[in-house]
């Protein structure tokens, strides 16, 4: 006869020594736990006030500057690399692991306007105001090195002097071509003294250039005559231009999704586009108090990073309406570039006064290696948190943000400015015939014309 006992090892759950971590052992069964549910809010409630509670998202500034930071450009070979100019022609190369200068550019004459770097991460290419285009070496020896000297007798390898001043430049994501941005677009090739095309659409001045990151023969502008181009280089002319209301300073491609980009614009929001549909826009971002100066996506392509002439740092949802993120400080001047790091783990921003700062993209992530129980502990607290986030309670607490004074009067005083417009939008459509007033959707509102 055969008799069938359950039996197990002590070993399994008694511990050697008291400090040891003792394994428990659950029974998922909703009989047997009736408060699941309760318990479950509470530990979102005490993760989303956890989160308050770590919110330490400013690590660091790079200063040594001395003027205003005017545009930066990461290195996509380097993780660490990362370059800044200013308006005084100075340029610089940073370690951001160890927050320090790695090498200084003699630069230009006047402000230096666009910053790029070649597919291969070798060539620094910059533009300015004095009608000036130069290509520089990236010192790739010293990003490796761990000594803390500065590297200042770097000399151009090639300077390409032009007929109008420049405002922008950017690389092509595959091959050897790069764009700037000034009375006209123009294409350069590294070994040629001269533009080998140039593209005009209209006399303004065009402000910002992005290449397409999946399609190396796209791009697009924005100009001072408010509005949007697209340009294919296989063609002889532009390819199609929306004009709005408004002038837009900055353009992103989405690199996930790159038949998208996303436009920062002068009445402090943000526009995405679907470059096969311009007549609307995709998505409206809101949130700034100012106009929005610069705008860059994260490698991800699920977030972008804005910054504003209001001195601060917002990040959004690609899909969002709202900003998930309000980042600021109390020296922190006019925002004038932003980019995330290559790993979208990190913010870099340059403002007004002189300095580079170095943010967290989540604001209260652990940093340093976390061991494999953290992880699962962070992670169940993301889970729980967006399981329970609709809730009234949680909801406020994961929405609300510290602002200073000055920003909130001016939200204030926007919300009433805009409550007051739909009013009379309102009452003037109830005083008019029917069907003689269509009221259209923000996404329209905002363009004026489409042109192809």
């Amino acid at each position: 006869m055969k008799v069938k006992v359950i039996s197990r090892s002590t070993d399994e759950f008694t511990r050697e020594r008291s400090q040891d971590l003792q394994r428990v052992y659950h029974n998922y069964d909703p009989n047997l736990r009736p408060q699941e549910k309760a318990v479950e809010y509470v530990r979102a409630l005490t993760a989303a006030k956890l989160e308050k509670i770590f919110a330490r998202p400013f690590i660091g500034a790079l200063d040594g500057h001395r003027d205003g930071v005017s545009c930066m450009a990461k290195n996509p070979n380097y993780l660490k690399g990362f370059f800044s100019g200013s308006m005084d022609g100075d340029i610089r190369l940073w370690d951001i692991a160890n927050r320090r200068t790695v090498c200084q550019y003699s630069g230009h004459q006047g402000a230096v306007r666009g910053l790029t770097v070649s597919t291969d991460g070798r060539i620094l290419v910059s533009c300015g105001t004095d009608c000036t285009v130069k290509l520089w070496n990236v010192p790739v020896a010293t990003l490796t090195d761990s000594d803390d000297s500065t590297d200042n007798s770097s000399e151009p390898l090639a300077v390409y002097v032009w007929k109008n001043a420049f405002w922008a430049v950017d690389h092509q994501w595959e091959g050897d071509l790069f764009a700037t941005a000034g009375a006209q677009v123009d294409i350069w090739n590294h070994n040629r003294s001269q533009p080998i095309n140039s593209f005009q659409w209209g006399t303004d001045t065009v402000i910002s250039v992005r290449f397409n990151p999946a399609e190396p023969n796209v791009l697009a502008t924005t100009a001072s005559d408010r509005s949007i181009t697209l340009y294919d280089l296989r063609m002889s002319s532009p390819a199609r231009k929306v004009i709005m209301r408004t002038k837009s300073n900055s353009i992103s491609w989405n690199p996930m999704e790159p038949m998208n980009f996303t436009a920062a614009n002068e009445d402090c929001n943000c526009y995405s586009y679907d470059s096969r549909k311009l007549d609307e826009a995709k998505c409206v971002h809101m949130g700034h108090e100012s106009a929005v100066m610069d705008i860059d996506y994260s490698p991800t392509g699920r977030e972008f990073v804005t910054g504003s002439y209001d001195r601060t740092i917002r990040i959004f949802q690609y899909n969002g309406g709202r900003s998930r993120e309000i980042y600021h400080t109390k020296r922190m001047q006019r925002v004038f570039c932003v980019k995330f790091s290559c790993d979208a783990s990190y913010v870099i921003s340059g403002s007004d006064d002189t300095n580079l700062r170095l943010w967290k993209a989540k604001a209260s992530e652990q940093l340093g290696v976390l061991h494999p129980r953290e992880q699962r502990k962070h992670a169940y607290h993301e889970a729980v948190k967006n399981r329970y986030k609709h809730l009234p309670e949680i909801k406020r607490i994961v929405r609300h943000r510290h602002l200073p004074k000055p920003i909130y009067k001016a939200a204030s005083l926007r919300r009433t400015m805009m409550e007051a417009e739909r009013r009379k939008a309102e009452r003037r459509k109830a005083h008019s015939a029917p069907g003689s007033i269509v009221t259209e959707p923000v996404r329209k509102r905002r363009i004026i014309k489409e042109v192809e």
